[in-house]
């Protein structure tokens, strides 16, 4: 699993970051992710556009008021 905050990203580089890093994952492993926010765009625009993406997978949960941990699964082969 591959975990990545990107809290400390500029907000205009934190999706491309997250596509590539999602990209690089093998099928059947997950990206998870550490956000300020709810990541509810993210999760859509990757349902939209991602084919890979497994969004009966998708988890999020909030650990703090600015703390948001999100799984990406992708899909096993």
């Amino acid at each position: 699993m591959t975990r990545l905050d990107v809290r400390d990203i500029p907000p205009v580089n934190r999706h491309p970051k997250i596509h590539d890093e999602f990209d690089a994952l093998e099928p059947g492993e997950s990206l998870t992710i550490v956000n300020d926010h709810e990541p509810k765009p993210l999760f859509y625009e990757f349902e939209a556009e991602v084919e890979s993406f497994d969004a009966d997978g998708y988890e999020v949960e909030q650990v703090a008021p600015d703390e948001f941990v999100a799984t990406f699964p992708k899909v096993d082969a």
